[in-house]
């Protein structure tokens, strides 16, 4: 085993060439900043800082105003929306790890990119942005999780290594281009010693570059730093008000698997031990997680979580005091987590301030998709409710996005191969689904830019038994319908219901605004050239529909292939 974090940093540096960092500058599109009168015809390409996270609520995020957030403030990745630009109505196309990706790398929708569910094998020589601006003068590099295949060889990014599939926490084994090895550190700490070397070592270069720090944080098992384990202990988070929810008229959400007091693994997941005393862990099915840290790191992880579990031991709770403890073990889990994260985003943007490097910087701050922090009760992702379906995103580049700028457009992952693009000086590319977030960042969007979104999820059968479904929402409502063994419609008005508790699909009185929605969904399918699942006109309980929703779902998920996520 390699030791330490600068055996991670140490591995592989970049090998940077001098070039030309400037290009004419490029026009700018309709609601942006304009430049000012002292500009250059000339000016340097910027850079782009792209972090993603995996898993990280938008609820958990200060800048967004959460009660969450108070209770366990991001100072640093706020620092970002202070500088720069929050976006309010933030969404992503099919809210798991891998399609997410795909589509951040493409701007295509899943269904475009071919990367549908979890398990499958990305195209890495498929067109992405990242090779485009690399193609186009930038150094470019990605440092983390990578989870389309093994490794991102063949798509273009010049300088890489990255976890093994999901990655661990703890110790956790990287691949670049000479193997993989196992590193002692965590994760977190590790991605980001490896990015800040590659900036240090660029020194002197006048080229642009682009740079993704994708971290597996604070994707489940939720496991902190050492230095951030007890940072939540003690600390009581709200209980959200559907946290026993019975599903009453969804039966797509009642048949999940991801309930916080049902299907987390109390082991794995929590941390429970068998009893008072003892440091045997109840369910734990991989068992790599906690095996491959080393004895020291065992002992000060486990010792901190000792008193907690062997309190929960000693009492006689009921099922309800359980579950709620079980919400609170979670939270200080999870949250302590994104600590990390943090502490991760405020290096990077302390590098640039001392390097002189922010000015001319992009840096945008995101996950791959929502997360749910006990609404319904769940954890997870994957459904289109709003907890999942909102990503945060959070943009600052001086000098072009005004410092505390909230944009309310409503945006998608689709949009950031456009706008990377855009920001490069490069041309449009016909296969993008989206557009450029530059057309936004002053806060008022073209006339021209969308006003709903659209979102498919495929993978059923899979891990966690969500259905697959597709959907629209546009304003105060939401239109989605599940298919396979479920064959069914709902909608929500979200001003009425912002938890989504109530179906409101056989309420007479949304009977206009249904159809509306209805056909706003079949256009938006058409736009987006998706055929897949039962037609919106297509009637519940169709048998040829429903064997048409049963074949696509199967067929897009990889039937029988189920990834550990």
């Amino acid at each position: 085993m390699m030791t330490g974090r600068t055996a991670f940093a140490a591995m592989a540096l970049a090998c940077v060439l001098p070039g030309c960092a400037t290009v004419p500058a490029a026009t700018e599109s309709a609601g942006t900043v304009a430049q000012t009168d002292t500009a250059p015809v000339e000016q340097r390409r910027p850079n782009i800082i792209f972090i993603m996270s995996d898993d990280h609520a938008q609820s958990a995020i200060s800048a967004y105003g959460t009660e969450i957030g108070r209770l366990a403030p991001t100072p640093n990745i706020d620092r970002i929306a202070k500088n720069g630009a929050l976006f309010e109505n933030s969404y992503v196309t099919n809210s798991l790890c891998g399609p997410a990706r795909a589509t951040m790398l493409t701007g295509q929708f899943s269904h475009m990119h071919g990367f549908t569910q979890n398990g499958q094998k990305f195209d890495n020589s498929q067109w992405n942005w990242v090779r485009e601006l690399g193609a186009s003068g930038y150094d470019t590099a990605l440092f983390g999780k990578w989870h389309l295949n093994y490794s991102p060889e063949g798509a273009g990014i010049d300088d890489w290594a990255v976890l093994d599939d999901q990655g661990k926490y703890y110790n956790p084994d990287i691949i670049t281009p000479d193997g993989r090895s196992v590193v002692e550190g965590y994760a977190t700490d590790l991605v980001t010693d490896r990015s800040l070397a590659w900036l240090d070592g660029r020194a002197g270069s006048d080229k642009p570059f682009a740079l993704l720090i994708h971290h597996k944080a604070p994707h489940r098992n939720f496991m902190p730093a050492l230095r951030h384990v007890q940072k939540y202990i003690g600390t009581e988070f709200p209980v959200p008000t559907n946290y026993f929810d019975h599903y009453d008229g969804r039966p797509a959400a009642a048949a999940q698997e991801m309930n916080i007091y049902r299907d987390m693994y109390e082991g794995h997941d929590l941390k429970m031990t068998v009893e008072e005393g003892s440091r045997e862990l109840r369910f734990n099915p991989w068992t790599d997680d906690f095996a491959r840290m080393t004895p020291e790191q065992r002992e000060a992880y486990f010792g901190a979580l000792q008193p907690g579990n062997d309190a929960m031991n000693a009492a006689d709770m009921s099922d309800r005091e359980m579950a709620i403890w079980k919400y609170q073990r979670y939270m200080h889990e999870y949250l302590g987590t994104v600590a990390a994260v943090d502490d991760s985003v405020g290096r990077v943007l302390d590098w640039l301030e001392n390097s002189g490097e922010a000015d001319n910087t992009i840096v945008i701050y995101t996950s791959d998709q929502g997360f749910y922090l006990g609404e319904h009760g769940w954890f997870d992702k994957r459904f289109m409710y709003e907890e999942s379906l909102r990503t945060p995103l959070v943009m600052q580049y001086p000098g072009h996005i005004a410092p505390g700028t909230r944009i309310g457009a409503p945006v998608q992952n689709v949009d950031y191969a456009p706008t990377f693009l855009d920001y490069a000086g490069l041309p449009e590319r016909g296969t993008i689904q989206g557009r450029s977030l530059r057309e936004v960042v002053d806060g008022t969007p073209p006339s021209d830019w969308r006003d709903a979104i659209y979102y498919h999820y495929y993978e059923y059968p899979g891990f966690h038994s969500v259905r697959a479904h597709y959907g629209v929402k546009q304003g105060r409502y939401k239109l989605m319908r599940f298919y396979g063994d479920i064959d069914q419609w709902e909608f929500y008005d979200l001003q009425t219901d912002p938890n989504e508790m109530r179906n409101r699909i056989d309420d007479p009185r949304m009977k206009d605004e249904i159809a509306r929605m209805k056909d706003k969904l079949e256009e938006l399918r058409r736009q987006y050239r998706d055929s897949d699942g039962p037609a919106v006109d297509a009637p519940i309980g169709d048998e040829v529909a429903m064997a048409k929703g049963r074949h696509d779902a199967e067929n897009a998920a990889g039937a029988g292939h189920h990834a550990h996520h």
